[in-house]
């Protein structure tokens, strides 16, 4: 992917030294040797990023930064000059800057700047993208090469009807896979049932899956069909199936071996056709080891194991994902937010992300709740994701 950059300078040695440099750099180049020069090229969209010089014979360079403060896509500036001191640097830096170089600009020193700058352009593009490619969709999964693997997949496993185990860190996105699968096959206009093993008592995890009669057990006043039942021709998930009980999992095994449920306190056997995909985020073999996971119901639940990396492995993605979720919470929350800043999302970029894809929304609910710009900055940012902690 080529960047262009646009190098406003009125000195033509000096401009075209850099040119010659970035060119040979794989750059595409585009000088201008005046103020106005650059403001035309600037609104023709070329300029990926800018290298400005202060003194011009037509203005003082800063006012570019002054002009284009309020662009919902102003590019990155770096600023050069011969005459830099510290007021000046400040004064650019505040002004929205990203840089501030003296002449005679060191050409390493630049292109460090510049690498960097290229991520930044990256995910600007990338959030527009997102933005144009996913205005009618629920979800993003990214463009990581593991992932989107993963994705292949689950569509196949999706039309051959398999059961998937789905693993991965919590936070993942674990569910958000399940529901792709359930509407990429044959069973997408019949009923998605999730429940969490991990939520559900232990004595009523039976009652929720198989169903009960009235007088089954206390407080069972009335027959309810369990989720099994309901899910009937669809997809049941089985979120954190590592917390189910030794004795359920006996039971979960005899039901998918033999498609057929027996309401507690119930007589009739009942057919289910369905399609079961479970989540983990424990180590299941590790469990099996330790004797707390049946082996023959993990064989039975992983015809095919999708892996979801999490977020730290998958950077490339991060702008995607915020890009959705600024689009997302913003119509939620009647905000008119739709971007955010380049060293916004340099600390979204950078920090680790413990709690995965879940805690990175998190993040951009809340840098939403203190935003009122048009782009969210990094004080916005929760305190330790704008440290890059």
């Amino acid at each position: 992917m080529a960047y262009n950059v646009l190098i406003i300078e009125d000195d033509d040695h000096a401009r075209q030294h850099i040119g010659m440099f970035l060119r040979e750099q794989g750059y595409e180049v585009t000088e201008a040797a005046t103020y106005g020069a650059g403001m035309r090229a600037l609104q023709k969209g070329l300029g990926d990023i800018v290298l400005l010089d202060i003194q011009l014979p037509d203005t003082h360079g800063l006012a570019l930064l002054d002009e284009t403060a309020d662009w919902p896509q102003r590019p990155p500036v770096i600023v050069i000059t011969g005459y830099g001191d510290i007021e000046t640097a400040v004064e650019a830096m505040r002004g929205g800057a990203y840089d501030f170089l003296q002449k005679p600009v060191k050409l390493q020193r630049l292109m460090q700047s510049l690498k960097r700058l290229e991520e930044i352009v990256a995910m600007r593009r990338e959030i527009a993208l997102l933005r144009r490619q996913q205005e009618s969709e629920d979800f993003v999964m990214g463009e990581n090469p593991a992932v989107r693997e993963v994705l292949a997949q689950a569509k196949r496993a999706a039309e051959a009807g398999a059961s998937v185990l789905i693993t991965g860190e919590t936070g993942t996105g674990k569910e958000v896979l399940a529901r792709y699968i359930h509407r990429s096959g044959p069973r997408a206009d019949k009923p998605f049932v999730p429940i969490n093993c991990a939520a559900v008592q232990e004595t009523m995890l039976e009652a929720e899956l198989f169903g009960y009669e009235a007088g089954a057990f206390t407080g069972a006043t009335k027959r309810k069909p369990g989720l099994m039942e309901i899910a009937h021709r669809g997809v049941l998930f089985l979120d954190e199936i590592s917390a189910m009980p030794l004795d359920m999992q006996a039971k979960l095994l005899r039901v998918l071996e033999e498609r057929v449920i027996r309401h507690m306190g119930g007589t009739q056997w009942i057919p289910v056709d369905v399609q079961v995909l479970a989540a983990s985020n424990r180590d299941l073999q590790q469990m099996i080891a330790e004797g707390k996971f049946r082996e023959d119901l993990y064989y039975r639940l992983n015809v095919l194991q999708l892996r979801l990396p999490p977020l730290r492995e998958r950077r490339e993605d991060i702008p995607l994902l915020v890009g959705f979720f600024v689009r997302e919470l913003a119509r939620r929350q009647g905000k008119l937010v739709h971007d955010v800043t380049p060293r916004a999302l340099e600390a979204l970029m950078r920090y680790s992300w413990p709690g995965n894809i879940r805690q990175l929304r998190n993040a951009i609910e809340r840098a939403l709740i203190f935003c009122d710009d048009e782009a969210i900055d990094l004080h916005h940012l929760p305190p330790e994701v704008a440290r890059g902690g």
